[in-house]
């Protein structure tokens, strides 16, 4: 209907005004109506062309009616599965089911759209035998862990130092305007309204009614007020995590978690990055610890970085054990990297002209693409190589002993 919509002004003398004469409607309807059917028809088509099925070990998925493409996926590829239910389906109670596999911008599988249970039990199914159990294995059971309060959700997101700013200059752009009815003031206060209504009304949408569980199949999390989700990540799938606590919510202990899996990849990732919004900070702990089982993120000792550093992000400290390597930055908003010795891909040394001539060099733990990269930033030259070598004998000894991550449940 928005297509159309322009085509019902019409110009006149007096500006431009809405008319529903016989003339104008019949104009709107003749571009409305064919190009809302190849909508309609498009999706039927493409509806229609979809198939899957599982092959042994294999996710096989053939898209498309007059061209057909086929594609073999292992199931020891898959990264992550979410249920996703836009609104719109909600009301015919049909879902979408999308595997995410390892892989980047193309690796992700949409499988749409299924009847709400017919959903869920494939999901079920492919958990299942990607873990190496047989396909009929029932649903695991799940632990609940924790369930974000609406009022604390909200408050978390007032209570950032940006969204404040924005907020007082809001008021003050319509104080200003009031007062001396200037009009150009609009263009500071629309703009920033725009921006709180993403900071803050878009991510209360998004992540509404939070809830994390545990299970055998992994980290399950359910949220979305109108298009709401079950997101499933497997174990050993989540690669690195940031505690994040801004300066605000260390008032009132509040700490939020971000994760790199991988799997994601673009806009998949900035939407699919954060494991928990906002909880105590004990909670937020509690879960990093099962994240990476056999850790303590706050009993890891944490050396601090150089006297002679220079980097606007403070460097705290950076530390590890035989888990994980963490890492301690910033100010005012506070952020704790961790990634697991098992998780890490590589482990280098890099040095900046002002960091050569002081003597200093950060010391990277690389994980997949992803929001959260664990680095040790404005450590002497001699302690920097030390940890470097320190951190690749542990992170080979660590890949060793877990494995391969897929198929976990068979081992």
């Amino acid at each position: 209907m928005l297509l159309g919509f322009p085509l019902l002004l019409t110009q006149t003398s007096d500006g431009i005004r809405l008319e529903l004469t016989p003339a104008v409607v019949g104009r709107f309807l003749a571009v409305t109506v064919p190009m809302g059917l190849i909508a309609v028809g498009s999706g039927l088509w493409a509806w229609r062309g979809l198939r899957f099925r599982i092959e042994d070990d294999d996710l096989v998925v053939e898209t498309g009616l007059l061209r057909k493409r086929k594609r073999r996926i292992p199931l020891s590829r898959i990264q992550a599965i979410d249920v996703v239910r836009p609104l719109v389906t909600r009301v015919f109670a049909l879902a979408e089911v999308r595997v995410e596999l390892a892989g980047g911008e193309q690796s992700e599988i949409a499988l749409r759209y299924l009847g709400r249970h017919p959903a869920q039990d494939l999901r079920a199914e492919l958990l299942a035998r990607a873990a190496g159990l047989p396909g009929h294995t029932p649903e695991a059971p799940e632990r609940h862990l924790w369930r974000v309060p609406f009022g604390a959700l909200f408050g978390s997101l007032l209570l950032r130092l940006p969204v404040l700013g924005a907020g007082l200059l809001f008021l003050a752009s319509l104080i200003f305007l009031a007062a001396y009815a200037e009009g150009g003031m609009l263009a500071v206060a629309v703009p920033v309204l725009l921006g709180l209504i993403r900071a803050v009304i878009a991510p209360l949408v998004m992540y509404a009614n939070f809830t994390v569980a545990m299970s055998p199949d992994g980290i399950r999390l359910r949220y979305g007020l109108l298009e709401t989700r079950m997101q499933t990540l497997p174990p050993g799938r989540v690669q690195a995590v940031r505690i994040v606590e801004p300066a605000i919510w260390r008032t009132f202990g509040w700490a939020r978690i971000e994760v790199t899996v991988a799997g994601y990849a673009g806009e998949r990732q900035a939407l699919s990055s954060t494991l928990l919004p906002v909880a105590p900070r004990q909670v937020a702990m509690h879960l990093v610890s099962q994240v990476f089982p056999g850790t303590h993120v706050d009993a890891v000792p944490l050396l601090p970085a150089s006297a002679k550093g220079v980097s606007i992000d403070r460097a705290d400290g950076a530390g590890t054990d035989d888990v994980v390597f963490v890492s301690r930055h910033g100010w005012p908003c506070r952020r704790t990297d961790v990634i697991a010795h098992a998780r890490a891909q590589s482990v280098r040394l890099t040095t900046n002209p002002f960091q050569r001539l002081l003597g200093l060099a950060t010391v990277h733990v690389d994980a997949p693409p992803g929001p959260v990269q664990v680095a040790a930033t404005d450590r002497d030259l001699g302690e920097a190589r030390a940890i470097v070598e320190s951190t690749a004998r542990r992170s080979e000894a660590a890949r060793r002993a877990s494995g391969d991550p897929s198929r976990w449940a068979a081992r």
